[in-house]
């Protein structure tokens, strides 16, 4: 119980520092902006109660936003995504799910990309139309939707490939 506490404490703080100091000044033609953190929310452990994990989405997301200066957006994208992940992880993982014993490190590779992609595009609609907030601008916010999602997703596979503790 102590190791999980601590290693979401870990990844908390890298995950926010490697944000803030890092990949905040990535910005590639403009559309090209990577948001790592959200690892945190995909990551976190299941079998914790759903209203903590929001609450620490909440808080989360805040964190960026107090360094980003960013007004909200951060947390209102995260809490969106941490409210709607057990839907998203009974689409994605099914039955192993269901019966809480999906092992980040074990289930199949194709799930695992289904499951970041959908949290990641579904984070990033709602950061960047938040962020954009004009209808009039809604290719702007499809086309950053669209690169900062596939870089992200990128550098979270690779991240969870590197960091992965296989057990076979």
């Amino acid at each position: 119980m102590n190791s999980v506490l601590y290693t979401n404490i870990v990844r908390f703080i890298l995950l926010v520092s490697l944000q803030v100091l890092v990949l905040n000044h990535v910005n590639f033609l403009g559309y090209l902006n990577p948001y790592l953190y959200i690892l945190f929310i995909i990551l976190f452990p299941i079998k914790n109660s759903r209203p903590l994990f929001v609450f620490l989405s909440f808080i989360f997301g805040l964190t960026i936003d107090v360094f980003l200066d960013s007004g909200g957006i951060h947390a209102a994208a995260c809490v969106s995504i941490a409210y709607v992940r057990p839907v998203i992880l009974k689409f994605c993982f099914g039955t192993v799910y269901e019966y809480q014993t999906v092992k980040f490190d074990t289930v199949e590779f194709s799930s695992k990309l289904l499951y970041i992609t959908i949290l990641t595009i579904l984070h990033h609609i709602i950061l960047f139309s938040l962020e954009i907030f004009n209808i009039s601008k809604v290719i702007l916010t499809v086309q950053k939707t669209l690169f900062s999602s596939i870089f992200t997703i990128i550098l979270c596979i690779l991240v969870t490939i590197i960091f992965s503790r296989k057990t076979k």
